[in-house]
């Protein structure tokens, strides 16, 4: 039976001081004036166990206000001599810097209240804090086994291992609480993993524990509430709107959109970001990769000889961690101007000294940009405060799309994975290394998370026999790993080293080619100072110089997967840094695009009416509003203007001739209809398709194409089919299917203290797919690598809605022929030739093919 959710609202300000203990409630009101909203909707709701999904604004306390009602009962029971030597509250984040940074600000509110029952003349025993995480030393591990934590703070991986750790997970077998934080951050596979590792705790727990989920950013509510407590308990909603105001802008740097990547633009960008930088305490700038990231604190350095040393620095997962920590430490501090981060500073380190965030280019969703804001205003009653600079037209309207999106507290879904076989593979594994399970009981606990609620029996089994190594694949090196007792309906764990094999593969985060940096000479020797991607090792020479971490580097030499370095260098970089896949723009955002589109097109005719509409609906500044407008006009006259209701397909020749789809539905939809044209186009004779996707659209290059074939080819009943053929023999599928063979441990990545390398498991994992493939083509974790690339790359569903939108009327497809491609278009052409194209290059370029349009357009106006 379905458990229930219901919606709350906040309890009385008395209500929850009268259940605080004394000391606990002095010790509050010495640090705070009041409680915040937050605290009064979620504080008694904790202290009366039920559990709760508290969803608020960033810098709303949520930390605070899930552990006051904890921290109250450890210290009733400490004062009374009554702690037990057993973990009371375990706190999850998918963050680790996260969980350091809960860890330092638990520690100084009890230190702080045991200081203040001293001064009393109370005796109360100490409350212990415990944090694990991948970065903690096998010595302090070793500490935690004998000295109990009674609140326990981890990432879902090591929570994983401690389960299956017998001198832990005593400590766990009458817990109390269980903390989700950042809960919109674990909406992927690492969600659903931690979805099945709570019902595993829970179904160690002799009691059931409360389970109290966070977040700031997050759509529908009810489904993350389901997603937090599964699919048999009921759920508080804290949805606590705090009057927060949100200062967002939009600027782009010069006086034109058009010429805003030009070399004297590029200057004024950097000017700009001075000025900001300058008139606020510290900025935080965003950008959506990690390449960007060190492009800016280069340029800034270059722009500004000597005024930012030591006042500027980098953060992105691929730094080292000593470097993210030392970063993150200087910010609380204070010590830093400006920090720039790719997308490792989104999720809610306490950084209270940030009063502006700037996000270059678009953050492609409007909780990813709110989260980027939140950083902004941390304290408590501080308002965000935020600017979007942009370098290009459609940038200026997705972003002004999210700005007023982000005013009007519009999110999207989230979208969380169904029925992962390749988690459920590791999970499986993990229970029966616990204990010997009895198969209905097993599922019956899987089928509790809400990943798994519909689960098949069929799925679950296939998963059980190849874990069991009923598929033979032993000729590759996959051996059974469980034991299953199909007449006494059983599963255990086989082989003595079951343990150290889960424990050393634990885990979803998919292994890519880094290399560590490591400097040999300049200073430091030995030290790793973060890491790069193998391919870009590559295409490194002996002396190159580039960036990382903010730092410049020399190339020396390579061994193994260490690549040698110089520090301290003062020449130029001679390469750039960073290759990273682009985030991709939320379906929804493009369907606000797409809206948008067809009433700005309607108003073009008059253009004062138009430009004050386009300012009041986006809430934007005239320049901004007059920009939109001209490009809107141009596509309208050069072409036309594509929407919600309008697909317009384009058909131009250069050195081939190319079909352009403009179809605004973003890139994972996108990606799956182009796979499907294009290969439908490949199968009508045009071997050699050239194709290009982003999100506002496709194209199909090819010699002679028959638009109105291809077109006709792919329909919502048989592109499903048509993209499994596709992607069968492709790239995609065979690194999926090694993610997914790495997940479901098909391939170790460690085993008896030797690491496989990325390459290595690459090799393997092409030697399984050929095997699996012999076996039968509906193995379970190839089945699950397929699904992946439909459903989390791509987006097969949405892709289906489009088609039947087509073929229902909803949008009608119109075929255009142009001489050149169209505004709209450009971008989407040039971004494959982005590599070979320098910035000034680029921005002379646009320029010409501005020109080019104009041209075209008044030819056009001339004949009229």
């Amino acid at each position: 039976m379905k458990g229930e959710i219901k919606y709350i609202e906040a309890s009385s300000a008395e209500e929850v001081k009268s259940m605080l203990n004394p000391l606990v409630g002095e010790w509050f009101f010495n640090r705070f004036k009041e409680f915040s909203l937050t605290q009064l909707y979620g504080v008694k709701q904790i202290h009366d166990r039920r559990n709760i999904l508290i969803s608020a604004p960033t810098g709303g306390t949520k930390t605070l206000t899930a552990f006051l009602g904890i921290i109250n009962y450890l210290v009733e029971l400490a004062l009374k001599n009554e702690l037990e030597d057993k973990t009371y509250a375990v706190y999850v984040s998918p963050l680790k810097a996260l969980s350091g940074d809960v860890f330092v600000n638990l520690i100084t509110p009890l230190k702080e209240i045991k200081e203040l029952a001293d001064t009393k003349g109370k005796k109360i025993q100490e409350i212990r804090v415990g944090l694990r995480t991948g970065d903690t030393e096998a010595s302090e591990r070793a500490k935690q086994a004998k000295k109990i934590s009674h609140i326990f703070v981890t990432t879902p991986e090591s929570l994983a291992i401690v389960l299956t750790t017998e001198k832990f997970v005593g400590s766990l077998n009458a817990l109390e609480f269980i903390i989700v934080d950042e809960i919109h951050a674990t909406t992927n596979k690492r969600g659903v993993y931690l979805s099945l590792t709570l019902e595993r705790l829970c179904n160690y727990s002799l009691i059931e524990p409360v389970r109290i989920g966070l977040s700031a950013t997050i759509s529908p509510l009810e489904e993350i509430a389901r997603f937090l407590v599964g699919n048999e308990r009921d759920c508080l909603i804290a949805n606590v709107k705090l009057m927060k105001k949100i200062e967002i802008g939009l600027d782009f740097p010069g006086e034109s959109i058009l010429e805003a990547e030009n070399i004297e633009n590029q200057r004024k960008l950097y000017q700009l970001l001075d000025e900001l930088i300058q008139y606020h305490k510290t900025t935080l700038i965003f950008t959506n990769t990690r390449a960007a990231t060190e492009r800016i604190i280069h340029y800034l350095d270059m722009h500004f000889p000597k005024k930012y040393v030591g006042l500027i620095g980098a953060h992105h997962s691929s730094m080292s961690k000593e470097k993210r920590f030392e970063i993150e430490d200087k910010l609380r501090k204070g010590e830093l101007k400006v920090v720039v981060s790719s997308t490792s500073l989104e999720l809610g380190i306490d950084i209270g000294s940030i009063d502006l965030v700037i996000m270059l280019r678009s953050p492609k969703g409007v909780a990813r940009a709110l989260q980027r804001i939140g950083r902004a205003g941390h304290q408590l009653h501080a308002n965000p405060k935020g600017k979007f600079i942009v370098l290009d037209r459609d940038d200026l309207v997705e972003c002004s799309v999210l700005m007023k999106n982000m005013k009007e507290g519009k999110i999207e879904r989230a979208d969380i994975p169904k029925n992962a076989l390749d988690v459920l593979a590791q999970q499986i594994y993990g229970m029966a290394i616990s204990r010997i399970w009895d198969v209905d009981e097993m599922l019956d606990v899987i089928r509790k998370s809400y990943c798994y609620e519909t689960l098949t029996k069929e799925d679950f089994l296939d998963v059980v026999s190849y874990l069991a190594g009923e598929y033979a694949l032993e000729h590759r090196n996959v051996y059974a790993k469980i034991w299953y007792d199909e007449k006494e309906k059983k599963i255990g764990k086989r082989g003595m080293l079951a343990r150290v094999i889960y424990m050393t593969n634990v885990g979803t985060i998919p292994e890519e080619g880094f290399v560590n940096v490591v400097v040999q000479s300049g200073g430091d020797n030995g030290q790793t100072v973060g890491k790069i991607d193998e391919s870009f090792l590559e295409r490194m020479k002996r002396g190159d110089i580039f960036v990382l971490g903010g730092a410049k580097y020399q190339f020396l030499f390579s061994r193994g997967m260490k690549a040698y370095v110089r520090s301290g260098v003062t020449k130029n970089p001679t390469i750039p840094s960073w290759f990273s896949e682009m985030l991709p723009l939320s379906f929804e955002v493009t369907l606000d695009i797409g809206r948008i589109r067809k009433i700005i097109k309607e108003k073009l005719k008059q253009k004062e009416l138009c430009v004050d509409f386009i300012m009041g609906y986006f809430y934007c500044e005239k320049h901004i509003a007059e920009e939109i407008y001209d490009y809107f006009l141009e596509q309208e006259k050069f072409s036309e203007v594509p929407h919600e209701s309008l697909l317009i397909v384009e058909k131009f020749k250069e050195e081939k001739e190319y079909l352009l789809f403009h179809s605004l539905y973003g890139r994972r939809v996108n990606d799956a209809l182009a796979r499907a044209f294009g290969f439908a186009a490949a199968r009508l004779r045009h071997r050699d398709v050239e194709m290009g996707i982003n999100d506002n659209g496709f194209f199909i290059g090819g010699e002679e194409l028959n638009e109105n074939k291809i077109i006709g080819a792919v329909s919502s009943k048989n592109v499903e089919e048509i993209l499994k053929e596709a992607i069968e023999k492709t790239e995609i599928l065979q690194r999926r299917f090694r993610h997914c063979a790495a997940r479901s441990l098909m391939i170790l990545r460690k085993y008896k203290g030797r690491e496989k390398s990325v390459g290595k498991q690459h090799m393997h994992s092409g030697f399984l797919l050929s095997a699996v493939r012999k076996i039968s083509n509906e193995f379970p974790i190839l089945r699950e690598a397929r699904r992946e690339v439909f459903e989390d790359l791509m987006d097969i569903k949405n892709a289906k809605r489009v088609l039947e939108w087509i073929e229902q009327g909803k949008i009608k497809v119109k075929k255009i022929r142009t001489p050149i491609v169209s505004p709209f278009g450009l971008n989407l052409m040039l971004q494959g030739r982005s590599d070979l194209i320098k910035m000034e290059d680029r921005a002379s370029f646009l320029k010409r093919m501005h020109e080019l349009h104009m041209k075209v357009i008044g030819e056009k106006e001339g004949k009229r």
